[in-house]
Formats: C-alpha cells, sequence, structure tokens
C-alpha cells in the first residue's frame, strides 16, 4: 500500500520526535513518502498530486489546518473512487476533527490506532461540507466566530501562541471594538424561496463539536453528523445582553445556545447565506478571506478515512 505522511512543522504540538516515530511505524506497514510543507496552501498541491500519482493513504500531522489542505486537494477534481484515503494523526492546538473522529488526541496513542486500522484495511465512508468551491470538515462561520479568528490568526504571525487564553481575549477585544454590531447585515436563502432576514453571524456544522475550550466540548448544535447533512446556527443580532447569555451556555453551562436571538436548521443540504457587505468567512478555524455571498452544500460519502 502506497501512503504519503504530509507534515506541517508549524502545527502547535507536532514536535520531531512524533514525527521521527510516526514515519518508524508507519514504514513498517506501508510503502511511505514523506513530505514536509513549507507555506499556506502546500499540503493542498502535495494531496492533490498525490491522488494523480496514485496513493492510496494521505497521511496528515498536523492541525485541522493541515487536515482542510489536504481534503482540498484530494478533493480538487471531485469525488471519485480514485480518492485516496485520510489518516490523521494529531498535531494542533485543537485536533478537532481527529477527536470527532474519535481519534485519542494524544499522537503516539493516535498511531497505535492507525496502524491497527492500516493491518485491516479499515475505513469509514463520511460526508463534508462545501462553501462555495472549498471544502470543510466540521465547520464554518461568516461573521464574529470568524473576525475572531483572523485576529488570532494575526497574533499568531506576530509570534504569539494559540492557547485558550489568547482566543478569549480576542474575543471580548473584537466584540467590543472590532465588529459592526449596529444593525444584522445577513440573510438566509434557503432551497424553494425561503428567506430569512435579519440574522448577524451564521455558524455552520458538519459535527459536533464546533471547537474545544480547553478539555472542553464546544458547539452550537448537538445534532450535526457525519452521516447528516448541516446543521446551521445563527444570532438575530449582537446585542450585549444576548451575546452574553450566548457566550455563557456554549462556554460555562457547556451546552447549545438558545432563545429569541437565536435561529437554527438542521440536516440540510444546502443553503445561502448573503450579506450587504463582505464578512469574515472560516473554515475549520482557518481564516479564508470575506465573503458577501457564500452557498453551503453538504456532500454525503465525500471522503474515506482511516479508523
Amino acid at each position: 500500500m502506497r501512503a504519503l505522511l504530509v507534515t506541517n512543522p508549524g502545527a502547535t504540538s507536532t514536535t520531531s520526535g512524533t514525527r521521527d516515530v510516526l514515519i518508524h511505524a508507519l514504514r513498517s506497514e506501508v510503502d511511505l513518502e514523506v513530505a514536509t510543507t513549507h507555506r499556506r496552501g502546500h499540503a493542498a498541491e502535495l494531496a492533490r498530486q498525490a491522488r494523480l500519482d496514485g496513493v492510496e493513504v494521505i497521511v496528515a500531522l498536523g492541525g485541522d489546518g493541515t487536515v482542510n489542505e489536504l481534503v482540498n486537494g484530494m478533493l480538487a477534481d471531485g469525488v471519485s473512487d480514485k480518492v485516496p484515503a485520510l489518516a490523521v494523526v494529531p498535531g494542533g492546538s485543537a485536533n478537532v476533527f481527529a477527536r470527532a473522529l474519535g481519534l485519542p488526541n494524544d499522537a503516539i496513542e493516535a498511531t497505535s490506532v492507525l496502524l491497527e486500522a492500516l493491518r485491516e484495511r479499515r475505513t469509514r465512508s463520511i460526508g463534508l461540507g462545501k462553501a462555495n468551491d472549498r471544502w470543510f470538515t466540521f465547520c464554518a462561520g461568516l461573521g464574529l466566530d470568524a473576525e475572531i479568528i483572523r485576529r488570532v490568526e494575526r497574533a499568531r504571525v506576530r509570534g504569539r501562541t494559540a492557547t485558550v487564553a489568547l482566543y478569549v481575549r480576542s474575543t471580548f477585544a473584537q466584540y467590543l471594538s472590532g465588529t459592526d454590531r449596529s444593525e444584522p447585515m445577513i440573510r438566509l436563502r434557503r432551497p424553494g424561496g425561503t428567506v430569512v432576514d435579519g440574522l448577524s453571524m451564521v455558524v455552520v456544522q458538519n459535527t459536533v463539536p464546533w471547537t474545544y475550550f480547553g478539555r472542553h466540548p464546544v458547539t452550537f448544535t448537538d445534532t450535526a453528523s457525519f452521516d447528516a447533512g448541516l446543521d446551521l446556527f445563527a444570532m438575530r443580532g449582537l446585542h450585549p445582553s444576548e451575546t452574553a447569555v450566548a457566550a455563557a451556555q456554549l462556554l460555562l453551562m457547556h451546552r447549545k445556545p438558545g432563545g429569541r436571538a437565536t435561529y437554527r436548521l438542521r440536516d440540510q443540504e444546502s443553503f445561502m447565506v448573503i450579506s450587504r457587505r463582505p464578512l469574515a468567512l472560516q473554515l475549520d478555524g482557518d481564516y479564508v478571506g470575506e465573503s458577501d455571498e457564500v452557498t453551503f452544500e453538504s456532500h454525503p460519502n465525500a471522503v474515506r478515512v482511516v479508523l
């Protein structure tokens, strides 16, 4: 079996020691090539070439951003039975996708699970989401949550480490001084012409959780699944009291937000969100730019994962 290991040396918890142990372990089971990413977008290029070269398994050692790039490269030419299977060894700060699959958050323990699955040729097909022409594995967001991620990424460029404390400070700073809360700007359009106006931020989940607050899962929905369509959560406004209640429900009570200021859909095949001006967009916890119109789609059985 031919396999490609893609490592991201910039991922938060990826170390050269972990990389060497993983290489040694994988070479006992597969014909292994190893590649290291050097820039944003490099993992997608490597994955697309691996598909063209007939590689059967692509192994990610990195965080959710690395996994997202690999998926986009693997599926750049569409979903088919020629797409390699995806294996994940967590090496980032949150590792939401790997943990949503039920993998241990420890890289060595996850390697043990991966080796057993490779020996038994064990895979599982999962559904993915798509935002316009970009795939995502577990979540997407337009508005405030993406603005927070953008702020964190800018802090990391300046040398900060992606910690829970950094996300908390960035959330308060973005909400209080960086986000336009004057009026809702987003409209939701569902198939058949149904329109919902007056939304201020939108979060889309392909599975649970949305992310982790330290060890605690944080989620806007408890029904999203790799085996179902997309779930949507939206805020009808960002009034301080309503936003504070939603934040407390998420972070302190560890449950999905509710109330009159919220709007949600579950198990959707597709929908479109339109903003009166471009807003920040995030996919799988990475800021990907601004957009004023995003079509979200659910694609069942889009990729096989080694489990």
